[in-house]
């Protein structure tokens, strides 16, 4: 009855999390939610007040398909500023949201036949859209053991002739993982060799805790500038999910492919939206150093009261708001055998929603959010610490 294409492809996993949290709090269930990757925050206040000011002046019509002429320039002015690095508005199109803009591109440059590297543990978004696109995805596993970092060797190993692409997602969702400049510039220098696109998903670009060199705009734009496709996206800079705006930043050739793509499915992004985003791009950046700092906090705070449950086994995240624990000491063939069953236990007998790793391609670990408050990450901490506790598996070392 459905399209073959429709047989490739399945609803979010972190989608899924979400809505049953969502459902039970709509209930009235008091659930701790650790799934969401959104925000907590309020939109900054400068950016709903350039919204009101749009609707009142009436801009409330379509624009051009690919984005204002504004708010392409905002885009290449942020970019110029925080990354020296020089784009034209004609090499940028306004999406709905980061997704569109990975979708859009995996569309247009991607085939039957070809080869698409990606990683995981890793969004999982990323391989559904290889599928859509009829390319095959090819996986490159990060390991907890080296901090889930992403390394030009792993990934350049996984090139056969039939490489069409390399999709990098950095800093990761769900691990918070970096790639190094180093690495993405041996990627680059091999593609470049190869004729090989690399797209970069930057979609938590604005959350990088320490100051570790983390410039990939600038490195793709000196080495591969024409087969790279940078995505970024407001959502989680400037806590604007429900806004849906995002960007690709890429050849006029592909640019010019997506908005014929574009303006078939979606077509503009919100007037409204487009002059919220044009102000969050050029106001003050005040809100989101703010906002990086009390991540930071939260991040630290979790990983310490997590370590009251040595066998939760955690990797410090570099970057994005996720903690990303390995949870397999406390799966047992005669108890809850998979970290999917052990998510929906936690959400069912304690009532705190965590993703299970099986949605990242990583069985034997679980997701959690810390874009919430401290208040609630105690919260949830406690609850999950308790329920392990209550399992019959291996004891926690002496003196623990």
């Amino acid at each position: 009855m459905l399209a073959a294409r429709a047989g490739r492809i399945a609803v979010s996993p972190t989608m899924k999390v979400a809505a049953e949290a969502m459902k039970l709090k709509a209930q009235g269930v008091d659930v701790v939610d650790f799934g969401a990757g959104e925000p907590d925050f309020p939109t900054p206040s400068h950016v709903s007040d350039a919204a009101k000011a749009a609707i009142d002046a009436n801009f409330t019509k379509y624009t051009t398909n690919s984005g204002t002429d504004e708010l392409k320039r905002a885009v290449t002015a942020r970019y110029r500023e925080d990354y020296g690095v020089e784009y034209s508005p004609g090499e940028v199109i306004i999406t709905a949201g980061g997704k569109q803009a990975l979708f859009n591109a995996v569309m247009v440059l991607f085939g039957a036949g070809d080869e698409v590297i990606t990683h995981m543990p890793g969004w999982p978004t990323l391989v559904e859209q290889i599928k859509l696109a009829e390319a095959t995805p090819v996986i490159v596993r990060t390991h907890a053991e080296e901090g889930f970092r992403l390394r030009a060797g792993s990934l350049l190993a996984a090139v056969t002739p039939r490489t069409r692409g390399i999709i990098i997602n950095s800093p990761g969702n769900p691990t918070g993982a970096l790639i190094s400049e180093e690495d993405l510039a041996a990627v680059a220098d091999d593609a470049a060799r190869r004729g090989i696109w690399v797209l970069l998903d930057l979609c938590y670009e604005k959350l990088i805790y320490d100051p570790v060199p983390h410039n990939l705009p600038a490195v793709l734009s000196s080495r591969l500038r024409d087969r790279s496709v940078l995505c970024g996206s407001a959502s989680k800079a400037y806590a604007m999910t429900g806004w849906r705006c995002g960007w690709a930043i890429a050849p006029a050739a592909v640019v010019s492919a997506a908005n014929a793509l574009q303006s078939h499915s979606t077509s503009n992004v919100c007037s409204i939206t487009q002059r919220a985003v044009q102000a969050a791009l050029t106001g003050s950046q005040a809100c989101v150093a703010d906002m990086l700092g009390e991540y930071r906090n939260r991040r630290d705070q979790l990983c310490e009261w997590l370590a009251a449950e040595p066998r939760l086994r955690i990797v410090r995240p570099a970057g994005a708001f996720y903690l990303f624990p390995d949870v397999s000491d406390f799966l047992s063939p005669d108890g809850i055998r998979t970290s999917a069953e052990l998510a929906q236990a936690l959400l069912d007998d304690v009532r705190v929603a965590a993703t299970p790793g099986e949605a990242f391609d990583s069985p034997g670990f679980i997701r959690i959010s810390y874009a919430t408050s401290l208040h609630e990450l105690e919260r949830g901490t406690a609850r999950i610490i308790d329920y392990v506790r209550t399992l019959d598996v291996r004891e926690a070392p002496a003196g623990a």
